[in-house]
């Protein structure tokens, strides 16, 4: 539905002082959504939605920010002009990850591009919940959890299903359209009904996906049977070689009962503990994120 490439684009920078712009000669890499010529309406609504919810949100750290966008001439020209991420989709970074894993690495390693060890894809989820704790914080359910990455800094993007729950802190699905049904909560594949505790299921269902390095949830489930499967209490098995503590917050996002979850800042504390807390190495753990995070971002 919607296409991302990327480009280079000259902008206006803004100044401290008020009202005063200066041209700036730096040009950057960046990334356009627009929509494809041969659209339908819906996808051009869907495209202004997310324009809003991005200018809603505001600024992060782990979210793929907006820089601008095109709203003159045809309304079918919009444009949303994002943060570039040159390391794509976390799912495809993670798969070709897999021949340079090395199970035994227990501490960061500084490249990610040379080595990933579990302390990195732990790093990588406790960013995950910053950011998804940021968007909570603004009133936002995402629904379609996914994520990009820039070196080690894990940014999340794909705000296409998002929406902004400010009064009731839930959201109703009515409308038909795409869902993406195996991260979904029970809940949510029962009434469409979507909260931060779906969006927490579907982050178990991410880190799912970190551990099995891009891994597919439920392979040789049909979608039509999960609901089903899910009753049952069946969940995904723990990936191999995926430690114990991880496996066990993944447990705790797929609790049936939404209340017995934990919200993202719960979970963004668990794993802090074990992303950064237990690291042997002479820094002290604020100088081990804020070294990591002048990484290269990547997107979810």
């Amino acid at each position: 539905m919607l296409k991302e490439r990327a480009g280079r684009f000259s902008f206006f920078w803004r100044k401290a002082k008020k009202d005063m712009l200066l041209r700036s000669r730096q040009v950057t890499n960046v990334a356009v959504k627009s929509i494809k010529e041969n659209a339908d309406h819906k996808s051009l609504v869907d495209l202004q939605s997310e324009l809003k919810i991005l200018i809603h949100v505001g600024e992060n750290e782990n979210i793929v920010n907006i820089l601008g966008a095109c709203t003159k001439g045809k309304s079918s020209s919009l444009w949303i002009i994002m943060e570039y991420c040159p390391n794509g989709n976390l799912r495809e970074f993670l798969r070709n990850s897999r021949n340079f894993y090395d199970l035994n690495e227990e501490v960061l390693i500084p490249d990610p591009d040379q080595a990933i060890g579990p302390k990195t894809l732990m790093y990588f989820a406790w960013q995950i919940t910053k950011g998804m704790t940021f968007l909570t914080s603004r009133k936002v359910i995402h629904r379609d959890l996914a994520a990009r990455n820039k070196g080690y800094v894990v940014k999340i993007g794909d705000f296409g299903l998002a929406r902004d729950v400010y009064k009731y802190h839930k959201y109703l699905k009515k409308s038909a359209g795409f869902v993406p049904l195996k991260w979904m909560s029970v809940e949510s594949i029962r009434d469409l009904v979507f909260t931060e505790k779906s969006d927490v299921w579907a982050f178990g269902i991410l880190l799912w996906e970190l551990f099995t390095l891009g891994g597919t949830p439920y392979p040789g489930i049909d979608a039509n049977d999960l609901y089903d499967f899910l009753l049952t209490g069946r969940r995904l098995e723990p990936p191999n070689y995926c430690p114990q503590e991880i496996a066990d917050v993944m447990s705790k996002c797929w609790e049936e009962d939404p209340d017995d979850r934990p919200n993202f800042h719960r979970l963004k504390e668990m794993l802090y503990n074990e992303a950064l807390c237990c690291e042997t190495t002479s820094q002290t753990s604020t100088e081990n994120e804020q070294s990591l995070n002048t990484s290269t971002p990547v997107f979810i």
